[in-house]
């Protein structure tokens, strides 16, 4: 059912020693590293996420990615969020950037919290 998650860090420096650390010993690792966020995981597929949270209050957002069988259900899942008054954060597409076949809808819960729902099989454009 979820396909990942990630929490917004306010020190962004000791948030990363303390997830490299911690995680680590479970054999987690960086999978991906963007600069402003980290995706750690293993089998190459990040399942936990850190991002830098520039404000100067803690920021209590957190993202839930929610697995999708196919590329039809992220879109039915986004047009659904909209129709429920959601606010769109992405509009269903792929995002090669974090690998091929990645496709994804981001939306806006009614409590402000970063809702994806994703497959990662979709074909190219």
């Amino acid at each position: 059912m979820i396909d990942h998650f990630g929490i917004n860090c306010s020190d962004f420096d000791a948030s990363t020693a303390f997830y490299d650390a911690v995680l680590g010993v479970l054999g987690q690792t960086r999978i991906m590293d963007f600069g402003v966020a980290i995706g750690y995981g293993s089998d190459d597929h990040p399942q936990f996420w850190i991002s830098r949270w520039p404000g100067a209050e803690p920021n209590r957002e957190m993202h839930v990615a929610f697995a999708a069988p196919d590329a039809d259900m992220v879109k039915a899942f986004y047009d659904k969020a909209i129709e429920m008054g959601a606010e769109s954060l992405h509009a269903p597409r792929l995002w090669p950037e974090y690998h091929p076949g990645y496709f994804g809808a981001f939306v806006r819960d009614p409590d402000g919290n970063n809702i994806e729902a994703v497959c990662h099989s979709a074909p190219p454009a």
